[in-house]
């Protein structure tokens, strides 16, 4: 049960991550052009889903948005684990709002000139943003979206509050099948921190891959 748990918490993990990171992307593009509409779009998204708690946003998604959906679409969610799907949505699009902050980090500290000298050469504004400055904003944010990775991770957990049947979750059931709370809490724990060193050991990998003359330095 529980290794059942942990693969349904790395499952959910890595679809909201992947949906997270793709939005993300997304609304720092969009945030960064001339159009003021789209700016203060994309600034009331990020500041309902920083200033509102995570574990509401999962009860809305799960209690409030199926009231709004047609009902054929409303249906088949209950009948493919509508638990699952919509805390997916939900961390996704909370964490989203995070790292869409942290990449706009990276953004301001590439200097203007070249952005300037792309569409000087004749790139598009979509060409600019693709090719030469979001590949650098993301190396120069690749920490702090690391760090918003290790906190997506933890955040499973309150999937438990709509009933996903994660980590956390399964470890209440055993604890309340077996009345062993320390020992299961303690696997509980030992499981959380292997998945954190895991995710803190493959993004210092990443940084050192990211970094050009790093390593250099580092052996020097």
């Amino acid at each position: 049960m529980l290794f059942g748990g942990l693969r349904t918490t790395i499952l959910l993990f890595a679809i909201a991550w992947i949906g997270a990171f793709a939005l993300a992307l997304i609304l720092v593009i969009v945030r960064a052009t001339d159009y003021r509409v789209c700016r203060w779009s994309v600034d009331a998204f990020v500041a309902y889903h920083r200033n509102v708690p995570l574990l509401v946003q999962v009860m809305f998604w799960y209690f409030a948005m199926p009231e709004l959906l047609p009902e054929g679409i409303r249906f088949w969610l209950y009948d493919h684990n509508a638990e699952f799907c919509l805390a997916a949505i939900a961390l996704a699009l909370g964490s989203a709002a995070y790292q869409a902050e942290d990449i706009r980090s990276g953004l301001r500290a590439i200097p203007g000139t070249q952005f300037e000298a792309a569409r000087a050469l004749g790139c598009t504004y979509m060409e600019t943003m693709r090719f030469i400055v979001v590949p650098q904003a993301l190396r120069i944010s690749l920490p702090p979206l690391v760090g918003r990775a290790l906190l997506l991770f933890k955040n499973t957990s309150i999937a438990m509050a709509i009933g996903v049947a994660e980590l956390t979750y399964r470890t209440r059931e055993i604890e309340n099948l077996t009345f062993n709370t320390f020992t299961i809490f303690g696997i509980a724990t030992v499981l959380y921190l292997l998945g954190t060193f895991s995710l803190m050991a493959f993004g210092s990998w990443l940084e050192r891959r990211a970094t050009p003359g790093r390593k250099e330095r580092h052996h020097a």
